[in-house]
C-alpha cells in the first residue's frame, strides 16, 4: 500500500484512508469494504481513538468514528491522506469515493 513505510499495519492504513475518503464510518463497514477482519479494525479505530487522532459517537447501538477536529496535526495529516487516495488504483479510488448511502424510508422493502 502508500503508506506503508509510516504505518505499522496494512489496516491502520486502510482505516485512515476510509475515513478521509468518506468522513464518518464504523468498524463492520470498514472491514466489509476491504474484506477484513473485523478485529483487526477494531483495534486500529481504537488505537486511533485512544492517541487523539479519531474520536467516536454512539448511534444507538453502532460507534461512529471521525478524525477529531481538536487534533493538532490534522490539517497536514489529512493532506497527506488526500495525497495518498490520488495513488490508489482507479478502480479502489472510485469504489472508496463513490458513496450512496442515503436514509430508507421506513417500512421500504430491501
Amino acid at each position: 500500500m502508500i503508506l506503508d513505510s509510516f504505518l505499522v499495519s496494512e489496516d491502520a492504513e486502510r482505516v485512515l484512508l476510509f475515513l478521509a475518503a468518506r468522513q464518518k464510518s464504523y468498524a463492520t463497514e470498514i472491514a466489509e469494504f476491504y474484506k477484513r477482519n473485523l478485529f483487526g479494525i477494531q483495534t486500529q479505530l481504537e488505537k486511533f481513538e485512544s492517541g487523539g487522532l479519531l474520536i467516536s459517537n454512539k448511534v444507538g447501538r453502532t460507534r461512529l468514528y471521525e478524525f477529531n477536529p481538536r487534533y493538532p496535526l490534522l490539517k497536514e495529516f489529512l493532506q497527506l491522506l488526500q495525497r495518498a487516495l490520488q495513488f490508489l488504483p482507479l478502480e479502489e479510488r472510485e469504489r472508496l469515493l463513490i458513496f450512496r448511502g442515503r436514509p430508507r424510508r421506513k417500512g421500504k422493502p430491501l
